[in-house]
C-alpha cells in the first residue's frame, strides 16, 4: 500500500485541490507553490518512489505525467507564454515525496534554475 502522502490524497483520505484527473493520473496544486501555478501530477495506479526506481515497462508513465501537464498548460491557456516541468530525484534534487510526480510551474518569467544552492 502506497501509504505517502500522494497515497492518501489520490484515497481522498486528506483534501487536495485537485485540477486534473484521468483513468491514470492526477493533478493537483502544490501546497507551497514555488509559482503562480504550481501543480503536481502524479501516477494513480502504480506507486514508483524515485525516477531511479522506474522499470523499462514503466517508461509510458512518465510520458502519461508529462503529456497531462501539456494539457493542463493548453486548457488553462498559459502554454503560449510558457511553462516547465520538473522532476526530482531523491534528496539532494529535493524530493521530499517518495512517489514519482511532476511539477508544473507557470504563472510568471521563471528564469534560470540549476545552481547548486540556489
Amino acid at each position: 500500500m502506497n501509504d505517502t502522502i500522494f497515497g492518501k490524497i489520490i484515497r481522498r483520505e486528506i483534501p487536495a485541490t485537485i485540477v486534473y484527473e484521468d483513468d491514470e493520473v492526477l493533478g493537483f496544486k502544490d501546497i507551497a507553490p514555488q509559482a503562480p501555478v504550481h501543480v503536481l501530477f502524479i501516477p494513480k495506479q502504480v506507486h514508483v518512489p524515485t525516477l531511479d526506481d522506474l522499470t523499462p515497462d514503466q517508461a509510458t508513465l512518465v510520458g502519461k505525467l508529462v503529456l497531462a501537464a501539456a494539457h493542463y498548460a493548453r486548457h488553462e491557456g498559459f502554454a503560449d507564454k510558457g511553462y516547465r516541468v520538473v522532476m526530482n530525484c531523491r534528496d539532494d534534487a529535493g524530493q521530499t515525496v517518495y512517489h514519482i510526480h511532476l511539477h508544473l510551474l507557470a504563472g510568471a518569467a521563471l528564469g534560470h534554475f540549476g545552481a547548486p544552492g540556489g
